[in-house]
């Protein structure tokens, strides 16, 4: 089911311009994923509205666009050039190549599927009787599968923990996980893979000094923190928030845009106090997850997910997983960094990188709390959270794409009744009426029922028709995508219904 759900994604993205494969015409690159009309504009959206919750509605928060290209001792420094890796293994037999976390991960999801389907059960059986926290704490069978789970996780913690890469495959061997193509369970020894792209800078080759595709956007901000905390007579605590690309040489690229070797992230460093960062983290675990749900996707789509491995710089790291068609998998990162960060680029850069805080009389480097999520799975889960075929009171069925109305591609389709009688000219007046407040289309061709099915499956909240009687007493009728009920309105009201729906306030609310 969840596979036959990607691909109608899959399908619907490309068919509607929301995405499209890369350099397709030369049979595609492998990952890499060219975002169309529809799908910018979505993109744009959501970028714009994560960046309104951040940095507008924050007074101590700026954003900073750095470079993707950075001196090389910025990466020696962060660590990536030693650790930045990935555990892999390969399947001898289908000589696949595979993430060695995924796959244990991927078990334990099985296992949590049968705790679901006894939970399913115990609801079929009692139903409105039924205590399902009661029923989670009894159950042999549940109680059987919770502590298979932990001895699982306790174990892949611990091998992780000491990068002990054999203990890692003989867990994979211990709980028999085969290979998802051929079933096999012939495994290689599990080794470690650097994700970090490498070029190079320089007129000639040989004098060439080896740089790197920035890996994540975090460290622009870091090694910024002096300019922009100075410039901007920043106190703790305060944030620096950057939307940008970032570039990792996956091995195991798949899932359509979730895991791509070009992604974008939208991140904010919160530099605050020794001491206080734990607050700090519980309130932008609140805060984000406030944030997801203020689009309407559904809370029981989210949970968190505490990191089974912490970073050896954390000292606390949670994800906010996300229903994907593929299953619950990580959205957003929510960590405790300390002050690892701003104290290697110290030790590397040779400079001071401390706020003095006037209130302790005293210099200190800060610790950070940092908001990272992927703008190309945000997108995913949007979109195929709202794709939606719904089957009507006529018998006819239509394809809908409920996005969140601030979100969507197009606001408004402007629409004509036929294309004569001055009906095209005083559709096209309204339109140039409503473009500098809203994406607008103007859409003539097919009968008015063809339209509506286009416009609803690229999302668009709102479709206005002009008809005879528009000529008569400027009126139009304007349709609601969701409801698919149409009133009968004066033009000079469109624009505050419009705005209404489809601004961030109502989000936000």
């Amino acid at each position: 089911m969840s596979d036959d759900l990607l691909k109608k994604v899959i399908s619907h993205a490309k068919e509607y311009g929301f995405v499209f494969p890369s350099s397709e015409i030369y049979d595609g690159l492998s990952a890499t994923y060219d975002y169309g009309q529809n799908g910018s504009e979505l993109k744009n959206n959501i970028k714009n509205y994560w960046w309104t919750a951040m940095v507008k509605m924050h007074e101590n928060i700026v954003g900073i666009d750095a470079s993707i290209f950075m001196h090389p001792a910025t990466w020696k420094a962060s660590g990536h050039v030693d650790a930045f890796n990935d555990p892999l293994i390969d399947n001898k037999d289908s000589k696949k190549r595979y993430r060695a976390d995924v796959l244990i991960e991927d078990h334990i999801e099985k296992i949590r599927g049968k705790i679901n389907k006894e939970v399913a059960k115990g609801f079929k059986r009692f139903g409105d009787d039924f205590d399902e926290v009661e029923f989670r704490k009894t159950n042999p069978n549940v109680l059987r599968n919770v502590v298979k789970i932990e001895e699982i996780e306790q174990k892949f913690k611990d091998s992780l923990g000491k990068d002990d890469l054999p203990a890692v495959k003989a867990l994979i061997e211990e709980l028999e996980i085969a290979c998802p193509i051929s079933g096999s369970k012939n495994w290689t020894e599990v080794r470690q893979f650097n994700l970090m792209f490498s070029t190079e800078m320089g007129s000639v080759a040989e004098g060439a000094n080896t740089i790197y595709l920035r890996p994540e956007t975090a460290q622009g901000i870091f090694v910024n923190f002096l300019n922009v905390q100075k410039t901007g007579r920043m106190k703790i605590p305060f944030g620096i928030a950057q939307i940008g690309k970032a570039f990792r040489n996956e091995i195991i690229a798949r899932q359509f845009i979730f895991r791509m070797r070009e992604f974008e992230q939208m991140e904010m460093q919160f530099f605050v106090k020794p001491g206080t960062q734990k607050e700090w983290f519980e309130y932008w675990k609140k805060t984000r997850i406030e944030w997801h749900n203020s689009l309407g996707l559904g809370e029981e789509n989210y949970r968190f997910h505490d990191h089974l491995k912490m970073a050896h710089y954390a000292d606390a790291a949670t994800d906010i997983e996300f229903n994907f068609p593929m299953g619950f998998k990580e959205l957003e990162g929510i960590h405790s960094r300390t002050d690892f960060d701003l104290k290697a680029h110290e030790e590397h850069s040779g400079k001071k990188l401390q706020y003095f805080d006037p209130q302790e009389n005293k210099s200190y480097v800060p610790f950070v709390v940092e908001t990272s999520i992927g703008l190309d799975r945000m997108f995913l889960a949007i979109l195929s959270n709202s794709l939606k075929e719904e089957k009507l009171e006529n018998g006819t069925e239509r394809t809908v794409l409920a996005l969140p109305a601030a979100l969507a591609p197009i606001k408004v389709a402007i629409m004509p009744l036929t294309k004569k009688d001055g009906l095209p000219e005083k559709a096209k007046a309204i339109f140039d009426d409503l473009k500098l407040d809203f994406n607008c289309t103007y859409d003539e061709k097919d009968s008015p029922g063809k339209r509506y099915r286009r416009q609803d499956a690229i999302g668009t909240p709102f479709c206005v028709m002009v008809d005879h009687q528009t000529l008569e007493d400027n009126t139009v009728t304007i349709r609601d995508r969701d409801t698919m009920k149409s009133d009968r309105v004066a033009i000079s009201e469109l624009s505050a219904i419009i705005g209404e729906k489809v601004s961030f306030k109502s989000l936000m609310k």
